[in-house]
């Protein structure tokens, strides 16, 4: 379906076709089941933006064993809103180093994509952020997931009321797409880190700003039907080289973690980032939901490569009404 096409219809209507009037089923599908016997994530100490990025993306690509050559690939990063002090975005050069790395392991293609949840303005901000002089200087194609073509996709799980889940075109023209958060922690779902990032790949308009119809269902609900129904394999690289802590996921404070976190089970990726941050992953609504059929949270079924957690963990700050992340049993 086009964009224009689908303009024509109001907010209202839009929903219908969207909303399942049905009892619910069990909460996902067969084809939604993604658990593997073990997962692999890696840690890897950056210590600085400065530092050699694509040396050390290169060597957590290869750590997970990620096959890249021939493969079109997305990079979705979070860019959410201008921050004077950069810590609510990716770092553009963790971006300008993972395009570069992709790249240098004969990608076919590789395309930054975002759908900002709160700015409409991407122009402005790719421009505050830092990103627009990486993709121009590297003459890196971007894509606004805000305004792309849409397919209405089957929704794979059944936690929000969702049938189907109107996705952009863009992600059915790559191979891969590799979330690529911020480690920050979140005055509503907890922690923010590469699932909940794929709010992002949810096109503004049609769900709203900021995504306003995926929060009316539920963050926690919203974010397994995305993870479960997203079309392409999927892939972490997460920037805790700074990360947020207090009240995230906009207005918390600075905390420098010295990490990028590595992985293809987006859930053991999360459960591992949760735990750098030194807050339980089993009492993460979403996360623990997750661990049932999206992926692996038991730190036994993790197979753990580069730096061990207790080495880079971190203690982040939380808001009071998450005290009970503090409370760690894994």
């Amino acid at each position: 379906m086009h964009r224009r096409d689908f303009l024509k219809y109001s907010v209202a209507g839009s929903l219908l076709p969207m909303l399942d009037a049905c009892e619910p089923s069990p909460n996902w599908r067969p084809e939604a089941y993604r658990k593997k016997v073990l997962s692999r994530v890696a840690i890897l100490r950056a210590g600085r933006y400065d530092a050699p990025l694509k040396q050390i993306i290169l060597e957590g690509l290869k750590l997970c064993g990620l096959e890249i050559k021939g493969k079109r690939i997305v990079l979705k990063p979070n860019l959410v809103e201008f921050d004077p002090k950069g810590v609510i975005n990716t770092n553009p050069a963790v971006i300008e180093a993972a395009v570069d790395s992709f790249r240098s392991l004969g990608a076919a293609s590789v395309l930054v994509a975002e759908g900002p949840g709160h700015r409409r303005d991407n122009e402005y901000l790719l421009s505050a952020s830092g990103l627009y002089t990486v993709i121009r200087e590297h003459k890196i194609r971007y894509g606004d997931l805000n305004s792309d073509d849409v397919r209405a996709t089957p929704v794979r799980s059944n936690f929000t009321h969702f049938q189907y889940l109107y996705l952009p075109e863009t992600l059915y023209n790559a191979d891969l797409l590799v979330s690529m958060p911020k480690l920050k922690t979140h005055h509503w779902a907890g922690a923010t880190l590469s699932l909940k990032n794929m709010f992002g790949v949810i096109p503004g308009t049609v769900y709203g700003w900021p995504k306003n119809i995926l929060h009316w269902q539920g963050i926690h609900e919203s974010i397994l039907d995305i993870n479960s129904t997203l079309p392409l394999p999927q892939f972490a690289i997460v920037d805790g080289i700074v990360g947020m802590d207090g009240n995230g996921p906009l207005q918390g404070d600075p905390r420098a973690s010295g990490v990028l976190i590595f992985g293809n089970d987006l859930v053991a990726v999360d459960a591992t980032a949760a735990r750098v941050m030194m807050l339980e992953p089993s009492k993460i609504k979403y996360l623990a939901k997750a661990g049932d059929f999206l992926g692996n949270l038991e730190r036994a079924k993790i197979e753990q490569v580069g730096e061990k957690i207790e080495s880079v963990k971190q203690d982040f700050h939380i808001i009071d009404d998450f005290a009970d992340l503090k409370n760690l049993t894994s």
